[in-house]
């Protein structure tokens, strides 16, 4: 009991009315003893009676606080024994000193006391540790427990959550998912067939589709000519995920036979509770697939990741000269309608940024209007150097190229502004032009990654295209002619086909070669290309050195890395690539070196068995199925190499996340 209420403090008022009283007393007796001796009888009553009254409530509030003591101490006992929550109190060495019988059997241990929590689980110890949380879900016994950790009293509280996590996980495999199916070229391959041969396709792809469908579970229906519904759960979507979408492959296997070799798309929401939220999902997801030229998967999350699927055939050409042609006058407009015309590419320009940055600067020029370069001079590789020092011989040319801050200086509200061979905000020379800039132009040739310049006024994207200088060619015949293209002009183009193709070797199609006819046609020297592509006695010792550290890794994937230390240009790491590409049982390289900017580059070729896209999009990079790259600023070379690794190991089981 407090010794405060021991006090008893409500006697010492008790007192000071029964001194009052007696003067009281003593004072009426002066005028009348009967009247004194009244008011003392009945006085001293009152005075008795509230100080019995108030002995007696001590007695019995002091008896119901020990009873309650006694039945506190009691609970807590029986708390700490009988409660299903488990209990461990730790020495400063982590060992067990005290553990309730709960945790004990629960654990199916005779006695916990001197074991070390750490060999219960490794996870006792990321909780100790952790400065941020002083909670954990662990698995202990077979069972899921919630962990709090009172540091100050080294204690341990376990409850026991498994059914928690059990009905979770059943929310969570049951929650609805919607997929669009979409026939990539459908139209084009059906457009020339007769009834029944068209009728033979429709059936031949219901039936495969309804028949994935029915196997899995999923409940399909066929919404237009080229476009199918399904709707299933998220159970079934891991399922889904663990078989690699086989139906990608069913669908274009199957159709091949009868030269048909129709290829599916898929986009899907899940993730969320709202229908409406999973279909909007499910239609950016195919939107994405089909940026990237489909045959793929694309699952797409609330939170912006997103997951791909396939792509293992390089895209199909679906454009024609109608879609070139309606690009081209819809560009030519809103040049006519610009004051000047500023071209920006990526970082570190190759022969491609700059050939097609080139060619959209010569399309304003078409159009009477100022076309300027934007370039930083002290950021390109030793061929675009020999390319620069050919335009510096040309003043005319030569002009065109200014600085971010020239350009940042000069643009106005009537501007325009078009991005070349990127559609990554992130990889642009300066994205301080991209944030003054409202009318952006947005031309490309690699497959859509989720990051995006947003707000453009005109997108023309082809990832099926060998080059980004082969699209602006074929955007430039649709231009006014008052200005014809020059010998220097046409070449740089040339070199940026010529470069991105490997000599019209890799991604090459019959477009490819009408673009280079009509670039040699203007006056494009392709011994001046030669020239330019020509490499040093320096650079291919080097570059035999990195192919001396080549390690295999899985079958037919070679991965190779330059000294510690060693800065190399992301073309030297790129032509190492293809060098690589070229040796007997490769068929897959990757090679990582030191950048200058720091970190260090991964440059990815495939002959097509193994999409390096998905590989290098799991490491913050991007390209194309065969051709690909990434750039991982705070890794080290064999940080690097370790996390390729891992992601090689993921994409063989699975997909690839962005």
């Amino acid at each position: 009991m407090s010794a405060f209420f021991r006090k008893r403090n409500l006697r010492y008022p008790l007192l000071a009315l029964l001194a009052l009283g007696m003067a009281a007393v003593i004072l009426i007796s002066l005028w009348s003893e009967w009247g004194a001796g009244i008011f003392a009888i009945l006085y001293g009553a009152a005075i008795t009676s509230a100080w019995v009254l108030e002995k007696r409530n001590y007695e019995e509030t002091e008896k119901h606080i020990e009873t309650l003591s006694y039945r506190m101490k009691k609970v807590g006992e029986e708390a700490l024994l009988e409660m299903p929550i488990g209990i461990l109190l730790v020495n400063e060495n982590q060992q067990i000193e005290w553990a309730n019988p709960y945790i004990t059997s629960a654990l199916d241990y005779e006695t916990l006391i001197g074991e070390s929590v750490y060999s219960l689980t490794e996870e006792f110890n990321q909780l100790v540790k952790s400065a941020e949380s002083n909670e954990m879900v662990m698995s202990l016994g077979g069972r899921k427990y919630r962990v709090y950790y009172r540091a100050d009293d080294r204690l341990f509280y376990l409850f026991d959550i498994t059914e928690q996590v059990e009905i979770e996980t059943l929310y969570h495999a049951d929650r609805t998912v919607i997929g669009i199916l979409f026939i990539d070229n459908y139209d084009e391959l059906s457009q020339g067939m007769d009834d029944q041969v068209r009728s033979n396709l429709n059936s031949l792809v219901t039936s495969l589709i309804n028949r994935w469908g029915t196997d899995n579970g999923i409940f399909v229906k066929r919404i237009s000519s080229d476009r199918f519904m399904a709707v299933f759960n998220e159970s079934i979507l891991k399922q889904l995920e663990e078989t690699k979408f086989t139906v990608l492959d069913d669908i274009r296997e199957v159709t091949a036979k009868d030269n048909m070799a129709l290829t599916l798309s898929i986009g899907v929401g899940a993730g969320s509770a709202s229908l409406i939220e999973l279909g909007a999902m499910a239609q950016s997801g195919l939107d994405l697939v089909l940026g990237r030229g489909g045959d793929q998967v694309a699952i797409k999350h609330p939170s912006g990741k997103v997951k791909f699927y396939g792509g293992k055939t390089n895209p199909v050409e679906k454009r024609t000269r109608v879609r070139a042609r309606v690009i081209s006058h819809a560009l030519r407009d809103l040049i006519q309608e610009s004051d000047q015309v500023f071209v920006m590419g990526h970082k570190m320009p190759d022969m491609d940024s700059i050939g097609a940055a080139v060619g959209v600067a010569k399309m304003a020029e078409m159009n009477r209007v100022k076309g300027r370069i934007v370039i930083d001079f002290d950021e390109y590789d030793r061929s675009v150097m020999r390319l620069m020092e050919e335009i510096e011989s040309d003043p005319d040319l030569f002009e065109r190229f200014i600085t971010p801050e020239e350009a940042l200086s000069e643009m106005t509200e009537h501007s325009l502004l078009v991005v070349v061979d990127t559609h990554k905000p992130s990889m642009v020379i300066d994205e301080r032009l991209l944030q003054r800039m409202e009318r952006v132009v947005l031309i490309d040739h690699h497959r859509r990654g989720e990051e995006f310049i947003t707000n453009t006024m005109l997108v023309y994207m082809e990832p099926y295209a060998s080059s980004t200088a082969e699209l602006v060619t074929e955007l430039i015949e649709y231009q006014p002619k008052h200005e014809k293209l020059t010998m220097l002009e046409a070449t740089a183009m040339l070199a940026g086909i010529i470069v991105d193709t490997k000599s019209f070797t890799l991604r090459t199609g019959a477009r490819t070669f009408e673009a280079a006819s009509y670039l040699r046609s203007n006056g494009a020297d392709t011994v001046l290309v030669q020239r330019l592509l020509k490499e040093d006695l320096d650079t291919y010792i080097e570059r035999a050195k990195i192919v001396q550290s080549v390690e295999f890794v899985g079958d037919g994937i070679a991965i190779a890395k330059g000294e510690p230390g060693r800065i190399y240009s992301p073309v030297l790491i790129a032509q190492t690539a293809d060098i690589l590409l070229t040796m007997k049982d490769v068929n897959a390289s990757f090679v990582i070196a030191e950048r200058t900017e720091g970190g260090v580059g991964i440059s990815a070729r495939s002959l097509g068995e193994v999409n390096v896209q998905v590989v290098m999009e799991n490491l913050g990079g991007g390209g194309h199925l065969t051709n690909a790259a990434t750039q991982m600023p705070d890794a080290s070379i064999e940080e690097a190499v370790g996390q390729l690794k891992t992601v090689l190991s993921e994409n063989d089981r699975g997909g690839s996340e962005e």
